[in-house]
């Protein structure tokens, strides 16, 4: 199962860095353990050897480096989608907090969090797999159901993430489809979200007819 995160890393310095990211959660006997449990406010848990995901950031990547020095991320879940949106349109200034049991930062505004530890690597020269094991979860506020503007913003940033592999042809057709749940169900957050990822599509494509 694929997770949509926002994934914190720290330097060598102690600086975090923000990113968007789908995480590869392992199954223990049909069981997907590294979920949060979307309980309620304030719930904490140890993590167990069973609690393992994977991160798989493509060469070059800032979350690739800082993983691989300092061994620990977060990762946070959200469903404030202008983060998403954000951190794809330049800008990362999201407020931090520290985390709780290693050397990282946690988003102000997550859901809940798992703090992880790097176990071992499985090298590829394009996306290598960093398998993780988590060693501590907070539940901070109870998770109310995305909406399908939220979906929809969703997509598209992830669009923007492959804005110079896809054909524009197929980009715009996704939009136009996306739009239309945007449309019905949206609310100021998911409004301002969408208008940055469209002001990069609409960069793109001048880019792509000049």
């Amino acid at each position: 199962m694929i997770q949509e995160t926002i994934v914190t890393t720290v330097n060598s310095s102690g600086a975090a860095h923000i990113a968007p990211m789908g995480i590869h959660v392992i199954a223990r006997d049909g069981v997907y353990t590294a979920s949060p449990s979307g309980t309620g406010a304030a719930t904490r848990a140890t993590g167990t050897p069973a609690d393992e995901l994977i991160i798989l950031p493509f060469r070059p990547s800032t979350t690739l480096d800082n993983l691989l020095s300092s061994r620990t991320a977060v990762i946070n879940y959200c469903d404030d989608v202008r983060i998403f949106a954000g951190c794809l349109t330049g800008r990362r200034d999201w407020p931090l907090k520290p985390a709780e049991k290693i050397n990282g930062q946690v988003l102000t505004a997550t859901l809940a969090h798992a703090e992880v530890e790097l176990v071992r690597v499985e090298e590829d020269p394009v996306r290598p797999k960093l398998f993780c094991k988590v060693i501590h979860r907070v539940n901070h506020a109870p998770f109310q159901g995305f909406n399908r503007a939220q979906f929809a913003v969703l997509e598209a940033a992830i669009l923007i993430s492959r804005l110079h592999r896809l054909p524009l042809e197929k980009i715009e057709s996704e939009i136009d489809y996306l739009r239309i749940g945007l449309e019905k169900t949206a609310g100021d957050r998911e409004l301002e979200a969408w208008g940055w990822l469209m002001d990069i599509i609409d960069a793109h494509k001048k880019e792509v007819n000049e």
